[in-house]
C-alpha cells in the first residue's frame, strides 16, 4: 500500500531541482501508527532554497492520521489559557481590521474564533476533523469540515487565519490563492508556522533535537524569507513579524491583501 505521493517538482516554485537533505523520525510522535513508515526524508528545492518532505500522504493514510487528535487540537482545550495566546493574535490584527468576518482555517481547539468574537469578529472556521467541527457548531460558531478552495461563504472575509495550517498543505500555493480570493479588499491574512530562519533553529539542529524533523503532519519547513516572497507573489504585503507564543521556533505574520 502506497504511503505517500511523491514530490516531482518543488510546491513552491515548481522546480525539479530537488536535493535530498536529511532525514527525520516520527515513530514517537502521539498520532504515529505502525502502519506509517517511521522515517521521514526531507528535501530542498535547489531553485528557491525552500525545504519540503519527499511526498505528502495518499488519502488512505490522511484518514489514518486524522482517525486522531492531539489533546492540544481539540475544541475547548485550556481554554482560559488559550485566550491570553489568541488575544494577543488578534490584537496584532487590530490596526488592520477591527470587524466582519474572521475565518479561521484550521482551526484546532477554537480558542482563536472564540477570542476573535470576544472582540467583535463574526467566527466562522473549517477544520478536517469532523469531530472539532461538530463541537464547534453545538457552541453556535459557524464550521465546515472541507478544504478552504471549496469554501464559498455568503460575504468577504475581513480576516482569515491559518495559525500553524500552511506546512501541514502539501501545495500551499492553492490555500493562499483561495485565502486571497474570499477576502475583502484590504482584508487581512494572519499566518503563523516554524521558521527556520534563526539562530535557535540552528541550535537545535546542532544538538540533534529540533522536533520538527518528525514533526509527522508537516510538509514543509519555511524560512521567513521564502514564507514572504510567497505572500508577495499572492498579492500579501506581510506589514508585521513577531515570535509566536503557541509553538517553538515559531513566527507570525499579519499580511493585509494589497492587490
Amino acid at each position: 500500500m502506497p504511503e505517500l505521493v511523491p514530490y516531482e517538482r518543488c510546491p513552491l516554485c515548481e522546480s525539479d531541482r530537488i536535493a535530498a537533505l536529511r532525514t527525520g523520525h516520527c515513530g514517537n510522535h502521539p498520532l504515529y501508527k505502525p502502519v506509517l513508515s517511521p522515517q521521514m526524508r526531507w528535501v530542498r528545492c535547489e531553485a528557491c532554497a525552500h525545504v519540503f518532505r519527499d511526498g505528502y500522504y495518499t488519502e488512505e493514510m490522511c484518514r489514518v492520521i486524522f482517525a486522531g487528535t492531539n489533546e492540544c487540537q481539540k475544541v475547548g482545550y485550556d481554554i482560559e489559557g488559550q485566550r491570553f495566546v489568541s488575544a494577543h493574535i488578534v490584537e496584532k490584527v487590530l490596526p488592520f481590521k477591527s470587524s466582519g468576518i474572521w475565518l479561521d482555517v484550521g482551526f484546532g481547539n477554537g480558542s482563536l474564533l472564540f477570542t476573535a468574537q470576544e472582540y467583535g469578529f463574526t467566527p466562522m472556521g473549517i477544520d478536517l476533523r469532523m469531530q472539532n467541527v461538530e463541537m464547534l457548531r453545538s457552541l453556535g460558531i459557524d464550521a465546515f469540515c472541507r478544504d478552504i478552495r471549496s469554501l464559498e461563504p455568503e460575504a468577504p472575509c475581513s480576516v482569515i487565519s491559518m495559525a500553524d495550517v500552511l506546512e501541514h498543505m502539501p501545495f500551499p500555493k492553492e490555500a493562499l490563492k483561495a485565502a486571497h480570493s474570499l477576502l475583502t479588499d484590504g482584508g487581512v491574512l494572519f499566518v503563523s508556522m516554524p521558521n527556520s530562519e534563526n539562530l535557535l533553529w540552528k541550535s537545535l539542529d546542532a544538538a540533534n533535537s529540533n522536533p520538527f524533523w518528525g514533526e509527522l503532519e508537516h510538509y514543509h519547513n519555511f524560512s521567513r524569507s521564502r514564507l514572504y516572497s510567497l505572500l508577495d507573489e499572492f498579492g500579501f504585503k506581510p506589514r508585521l513579524y513577531g515570535v509566536s507564543e503557541r509553538y517553538r521556533v515559531s513566527m507570525e505574520v499579519v499580511a493585509p491583501k494589497d492587490r
